[in-house]
């Protein structure tokens, strides 16, 4: 964005500092105008034929730009990832109780990272787990959707993401 001398286009179309269009002048003379008002001349469409420039106070004019992107970034928010971790051969009981917890996780808004962790020969059979990633998926479809599908992480370890539908 330029500002009161860098501006080099011969013609500009004005705008004042109550808003009020003062038409085509040359530059020098719209910032004559911003100097008697001890304000900035500043570019604010460049690409506009002939250029449109305004007449403000530049500092607080960035200023209050600095302040609303502060204000959003507060706002603005981290999407959480939670960990359920099972095992391949998971009694009914527990992976219900790992059920209700992913549930509840997905509904607070957090993302949900299921892993199966294999233990010793347990890797030669990774269809155990696919399946219990697959039935977990399942008792939670009515709440969440899948993101990234059962896949192996490292030798020893499958997850999967679940988000909220």
């Amino acid at each position: 964005m330029r500002t009161n001398e860098r501006i080099r286009e011969p013609q500009v179309r004005t705008i004042g500092s109550d808003g009020q269009q003062l038409g085509i002048m040359p530059s020098d003379q719209a910032l004559v105008l911003a100097r008697q008002e001890n304000l900035d001349l500043v570019e604010i469409a460049p690409t506009a034929t002939p250029p449109v420039v305004r007449i403000m106070d530049f500092g607080k004019y960035k200023y209050e730009l600095a302040k609303k992107e502060r204000v959003a970034r507060r706002r603005q928010q981290a999407t959480v990832l939670k960990g359920i971790r099972l095992s391949p051969s998971i009694n009914e009981h527990d992976l219900m109780t790992k059920v209700k917890m992913a549930r509840r996780f997905v509904e607070e808004g957090a993302k949900v990272k299921a892993t199966i962790i294999f233990r010793g020969r347990m890797i030669t059979h990774q269809e155990f787990g696919t399946r219990m990633l697959e039935r977990l998926a399942k008792e939670l479809v009515d709440v969440a959707k899948l993101e990234a599908p059962a896949k192996m992480e490292g030798p020893r370890m499958m997850s999967m993401i679940l988000v909220k539908k």
